[in-house]
């Protein structure tokens, strides 16, 4: 066993900070669809989504949504494992530094009228950072919410699911504004062959050789499916074999370890890109994830891996390795009955359970008894490996798969239904419309069928605050108290003008547990001045 390095915690983070706080965050591309306007292409509806983000900040207070990306810092071909894509070989949709790729030209495709009204009433909008910090944008077809930065994985649930409610009232005042109702999913397939992500980060120390979290988290991201899966009728990319599986993303990974996210999806995904300082820290850019709407199963999926990383990161991780980690995920998503079989070194053979047990045993067995980040996530992970262990109905209460489960059995049995039927397929879609009152999984939450765990005021104070904790702080409160003043920002800085100065100031934020509501007391009061912020900012830096 390997000495134990420190943790996240330890490098760089303030001191008060729990054990095992880690800066973490989600991103979470949308399905859209607007059947009353055949004519709009999905970059059009995204961008009217977009758009219309400008008036539900100011509905909520954050007087102006905010400012343009500021792709300055951006590096998406910079690979972990020490090398950079040359650019002529990535794909379109890896060049994410070029700005609005999407440009006017390509959002203008098949015009109609509902989009020629839309440009004439409003400037169309592409890139939006928005007053709790996070990051609203087209991504090629989808509308994206990027949440900002927390510090552990309540938080970040939280703030996902308060993207899920201004992504969804974006799309009500769009389909207002187009004249046919937009829809949103979140989801991770179009059930066409067509995946979209649901993406994770995570800061880990960069003295943690790449390697080592490539061997621990091959085995976790294989087997993690089955606490925090979605569920998803039908096998295969297209659906085109009949059945219920686990997972919704399953189906689409062809590589073990790359930097590609949308072609030949690796499991361990290399981008490096940390938006902190480079000499000691990564961000591990997670792809193989759902997209979550029970709270549980996110707060699992977000708590259960910082802690694998910890695990990793102390030395203290299993030693497993998987012979087809590729062909396993998607052998342990086919299998609901949780029986798949898989081989790993030695020839021992373990099941997808197994190999969460074993992390989850490890990190109960360091850290079990402390205070630490993620004790809530820890206590939820216990609960679900061991009520899917005893094939216990309780599951459903806090496992999406489980729960989206149950509720397309009951419509089969009713309706004697076979898992080809197009009706189950709609139920499927239905369980991710964020449409009010149209959602299974939030009718599911508001009937107590499936534990809610995240308190709606938690949710609403998430849609329009920032995390107090990182620097996401000043990011969301200079959108909402100096609007005019912010020309652009990034994750990692602020791009500042002033009447008084005849050059925009850029500050930096390098330091992701730095510029917090402590660090930066009186400066968004009322009467506070844009100097005094960016004097207090480079001190800080």
């Amino acid at each position: 066993m390997s000495a134990p390095r420190p943790t996240a915690v330890g490098l760089g983070a303030p001191q008060g900070l729990r054990p095992g706080s880690r800066i973490m965050g989600t991103e979470t591309e949308f399905g859209v669809l607007a059947p009353g306007a055949p004519g709009l292409s999905p970059t059009q509806l995204s961008a009217a989504v977009t758009t219309a983000m400008v008036d539900v900040a100011r509905e909520l207070g954050s007087r102006g949504a905010g400012a343009p990306w500021d792709y300055v810092h951006e590096r998406p071909l910079d690979d972990a494992r020490g090398f950079s894509m040359e650019r002529g070989a990535a794909h379109e949709s890896q060049l994410t530094d070029e700005g609005d790729v999407l440009d006017a030209r390509q959002i203008a495709l098949e015009d109609g009228d509902a989009w020629a009204q839309l440009k004439e009433d409003s400037s169309i909008l592409m890139n939006l950072v928005l007053g709790n910090g996070a990051r609203f944008y087209v991504d090629h077809a989808h509308p994206e919410y990027s949440s900002p930065e927390t510090t552990n994985s309540c938080d970040a649930m939280e703030w996902d699911l308060a993207g899920d409610r201004l992504a969804a009232r974006a799309a009500e005042l769009a389909g207002e504004r187009l004249g046919a109702e937009v829809l949103l999913h979140k989801n991770n397939t179009d059930g066409k062959g067509q995946s979209y992500g649901t993406h994770e980060n995570y800061l880990v120390p960069r003295s943690v050789p790449f390697q080592e979290l490539v061997s621990g988290l091959l085995p976790f991201f294989v087997s993690r499916q089955v606490t925090c899966g979605a569920g998803r009728v039908g096998l295969g990319r297209r659906g085109e074999r009949p059945g219920f599986q686990i997972s919704q993303r399953a189906d689409f990974f062809e590589n073990t370890v790359g930097l590609e996210t949308t072609i030949r999806r690796p499991i361990v995904n290399t981008r490096d890109e940390p938006h902190a300082d480079d000499a000691r820290w990564r961000r591990l850019h997670v792809i193989p994830g759902d997209a979550n709407l029970v709270p549980t199963s996110a707060l699992i999926r977000l708590g259960s891996t910082s802690l694998a990383l910890r695990l990793i990161e102390d030395g203290f991780a299993p030693q497993i390795t998987l012979a087809d980690p590729v062909g396993d995920l998607a052998r342990v998503s086919h299998d609901p009955s949780l029986g798949a079989v898989l081989v790993a070194d030695g020839g021992r053979r373990l099941s997808a359970l197994d190999i969460q047990e074993a992390y989850l045993e490890a990190a109960e067995r360091h850290y079990g008894t402390q205070d630490h980040a993620e004790a809530a996530a820890l206590t939820w992970w216990r609960r679900a490996v061991d009520a899917l262990r005893a094939g216990d109905d309780s599951a459903q209460r806090f496992v999406e798969w489980k729960a989206k489960q149950a509720l397309l059995e009951g419509y089969r049995e009713r309706g004697g239904l076979d898992w080809d039927s197009p009706k189950l397929a709609l139920i499927d879609l239905q369980w991710a419309d964020l449409r009010a009152g149209k959602g299974l999984a939030a009718a599911l939450m508001s009937r107590g069928s499936v534990d809610a765990l995240a308190y709606p005021e938690a949710v609403e104070r998430a849609m329009v605050t920032p995390p107090h904790d990182t620097r996401a702080w000043t990011r969301g409160k200079s959108i909402t108290r100096f609007p005019e003043a912010v020309v652009a920002a990034n994750w990692d800085s602020l791009s500042l003008a002033l009447e008084c100065l005849p050059q925009v100031q850029r500050v930096g934020l390098p330091d992701p547990w730095a510029a917090t509501a402590a660090q930066t007391d009186g400066l968004f009061d009322d009467g506070a001045r844009v100097q005094e912020l960016i004097k207090s900012l480079r001190g800080l830096a």
